[in-house]
C-alpha cells in the first residue's frame, strides 16, 4: 500500500478511529490493532511474504527470551549467531542469491572453467532490508545486556511490523520504539497536528518534487547515449533531488503518521543538502541506517580506537557494506566505495568530527565559506549518484564520460525546457522552506506557527492544491526496492 494512494487515504483514518475510539484505554487491543493493520498494509503488495515477517518475529522473540535465561557465554553466542544467520540468510537468499551466482559463474568462465549454475526467478520482498536490521538489533542488544527482552508477543510483533515505518524505515531500535508500544499512549493534540503537517510536507516532497524530478531524470538516464553533457549533468542533479524528495518524503510521512498514534520515531533526515562536508552529510542522510552500521559494524570492528589505519579500514568496510545493503549491483557497491574514499580524505585531514552544529545557526543566511562548503559537498554527492542510478558499471562509465565532454557547455538536449523550469521552481521552494526550518525536525514545523490562522491555513491549502495540480506521474517509493 503506497502512502501516496487512495487506498492509504482510506486505510489511515479507519485505523486512527479504531485506535483512539474503539480500542482506547486497552493497551493490548491497541497493539493487536496495530499488528493487524500492519499485516494488512504489508499484505496489500503480496500476502505471501507475510510469512517472512512472522518468521523473523518468532525467531527473535524466542531467541531474546533464551538469551535472557542463559548465563553460559558459549550458549549465548550460539543463540546470537542463530539469530544473525537466520535473518541474514533470509535476506541474503532473497536479495543477493542471483547476484553472487551470476558473479561466481562469470569468474569461473573467465578462467575457462564454466560451471552449470543458474539464477532463480526470485521476487524481492518489500522492505526486507529494513525489518531484518530492526529485529537483529533487538537480539544483539539483549546479548550485550543493554536491553531486557519482552514477554509480550503482541507488543513485540507490533514493533517488528509497525506499518508507518515497515517498508522503508526509519530502522528503529527496540530500546526506543518497543517501550512506547509496551506502555499506554495518550492522544496529544499538538503532536497529532504536527504529524499532519509533517505528512503534508512529506507528500509535497514525494508527489510534487520527487515524481516530477523522476520524469526528467528518467528521460535523461534512459536515453543517456543520445544526450549531450549539459543534459547529463541536469539528469543527475534532478535524480539527486528526486531521491531526496522520495526517501525523506517517505520518512516524513512515516514519522508524521506515527505521531497520530502517540508514537515518536527517530528523525531519518536532517536537511542533508545543507551539509558542509561528506561526514556531516552522512550524519544527516538516512540517519537510522548509518547509526545502525556505526553501532553494529563500525564499533565492533574496533571503531576509531586502534589507530588511523584500522579506523580507515573500518570506515571503508562500513561504506562498502552500506552500498551492498542497497542492492545486488556493482553500482551500489561502487557508490558506497566512493563515499568511503570521500570519508578517508576527511579522515586523513582530521576533519571527520567537525560541523555538528546546524549551518548558519541563529543566522538568516550562510557566509561565503559555508556556501562554498555546501556547494562542494553537494557536487560530490551528485557525482556519486550517477553510480546509484546507472543500470550497470558500463552505463555509469559512459555517463561520466558524457558529463566531461565539451557538450557540457552547450544547451541541454532535452525535450521540454518548460517542464525543467517549472520543476526547478518547485525545487527552489523546497530548498527555501527547508532552509528556513533547518533547525527543526521537518520543513513545516516552524513555518506558519506564528501566522494568523487564515494565513496559516492558506499555506496548507496552497500545498494541497500544488500536490493535486502539479503532482507528477504516480511512482513507487525508490527505497521499496531495497
Amino acid at each position: 500500500m503506497l502512502f501516496n494512494s487512495i487506498d492509504f487515504a482510506i486505510f489511515l483514518p479507519i485505523v486512527f478511529l479504531l485506535y483512539w475510539f474503539v480500542t482506547k484505554n486497552n493497551l493490548r487491543a491497541q497493539n493487536l490493532l496495530i499488528l493487524v493493520a500492519s499485516y494488512i498494509f504489508y499484505g496489500w503488495w503480496d500476502w505471501r511474504f507475510l510469512g517472512l515477517i512472522f518468521l523473523s518475529t518468532i525467531v527473535d522473540y524466542s531467541i531474546g527470551l533464551l538469551l535472557h535465561k542463559t548465563a553460559d557465554l558459549r550458549m549465548r553466542k550460539v543463540f546470537l549467531w542463530a539469530s544473525i544467520l537466520i535473518n541474514l540468510g533470509i535476506l541474503g537468499f532473497f536479495k543477493y542469491y542471483n547476484f553472487f551466482i551470476e558473479n561466481l559463474v562469470d569468474v569461473f568462465r573467465f578462467f575457462g572453467q564454466p560451471i552449470g549454475m543458474s539464477s532463480l526467478n526470485i521476487i524481492l520482498p518489500v522492505g526486507i532490508s529494513f525489518y531484518t536490521f530492526q529485529t537483529m538489533s533487538y537480539t544483539i542488544d539483549i546479548y550485550r545486556k543493554k536491553l531486557e527482552p519482552t514477554k509480550d508477543f503482541i507488543g513485540f510483533a507490533a514493533f517488528v511490523s509497525f506499518f508507518p515505518q515497515l517498508v522503508a524505515g526509519p530502522i528503529e531500535r527496540a530500546s526506543h520504539l518497543l517501550p512506547q508500544l509496551l506502555n499506554r499512549r495518550k492522544f496529544e493534540y499538538y503532536h497529532a497536528v504536527d504529524g499532519l503537517r509533517q505528512i503534508l510536507w512529506g507528500l509535497f516532497k514525494k508527489i510534487v518534487i520527487a515524481d516530477n524530478c523522476a520524469e526528467i531524470a528518467n528521460e535523461i538516464f534512459n536515453n543517456s547515449g543520445e544526450m549531450n553533457g549539459s543534459a547529463l549533468w541536469l539528469g543527475v542533479v534532478f535524480f539527486t533531488i528526486q531521491i531526496y524528495g522520495d526517501f525523506s518524503g517517505y520518512s516524513d510521512i512515516a514519522i508524521g503518521t506515527a505521531k497520530l498514534f502517540g508514537i515518536r520515531l527517530m528523525q531519518n533526515f536532517a536537511f542533508p543538502f545543507f551539509s558542509r562536508d561528506i561526514a556531516e552529510f552522512w550524519r544527516r542522510w538516512h540517519i537510522s541506517l548509518m547509526t545502525w552500521f556505526r553501532d553494529y559494524v563500525f564499533i565492533p570492528l574496533g571503531g576509531s580506537r586502534s589507530g588511523k589505519l584500522t579506523t580507515m579500514r573500518n570506515v571503508m568496510i562500513v561504506f562498502v557494506v552500506s552500498g551492498l545493503w542497497h542492492g545486488d549491483n556493482w553500482t551500489y557497491i561502487s557508490f558506497g566505495f566512493l563515499h568511503g574514499v570521500y570519508m578517508l580524505a576527511l579522515l586523513v585531514l582530521g576533519k571527520t568530527r567537525k560541523d555538528f552544529a546546524t549551518v548558519a545557526q541563529n543566522r538568516l543566511l550562510p557566509n561565503a565559506r559555508e556556501v562554498m562548503q555546501m556547494s562542494i559537498t553537494f557536487l560530490l554527492v551528485v557525482l556519486s549518484f550517477v553510480l546509484f542510478r546507472a543500470e550497470n558499471m558500463l552505463h555509469a562509465a559512459q555517463y561520466f564520460d558524457g558529463m566531461v565532454s565539451w557538450s557540457a557547455l552547450h544547451r541541454p538536449s532535452i525535450s521540454s525546457v518548460k517542464d525543467v523550469i517549472l520543476v526547478s521552481l518547485f525545487v527552489v521552494v523546497l530548498f527555501f522552506v527547508e532552509w528556513y526550518g533547518r533547525e527543526t525536525e521537518h520543513g513545516l514545523e516552524k513555518i506558519g506557527q506564528n501566522w494568523a490562522k487564515p494565513m496559516r491555513y492558506a499555506l496548507y491549502y496552497a500545498i494541497i492544491a500544488s500536490i493535486i495540480w502539479f503532482g507528477g506521474k504516480e511512482q513507487e517509493f525508490i527505497y521499496f526496492q531495497f
